[in-house]
């Protein structure tokens, strides 16, 4: 992994930042849940937790997915 330095605002915290980064690149399907929990700082649980609170998906299915699995259910 590699450091970067990254500029904001004073009012945003470097916790809230380092979280905002990694949910940012866990939606975008750039790093895995696991690796988004520890570069935010949290546990996979906790993580995921907050994914909740701010209503974002942690299993992403697609209709067709979705149809299959039930399908065979």
């Amino acid at each position: 992994m590699r450091a970067i330095t990254l500029q904001v605002p004073a009012a945003v915290s470097d916790d809230d930042a380092r979280l905002l980064v990694a949910i940012g690149l866990f939606v975008g399907g750039r790093v895995s849940l696991g690796k988004a929990a520890e570069l935010a700082g949290f546990s996979r649980r906790a993580f995921m937790e907050i994914l909740a609170h701010r209503k974002i998906p942690v299993v992403k299915y697609s209709a067709s997915e979705l149809d299959e699995d039930l399908a065979h259910a």
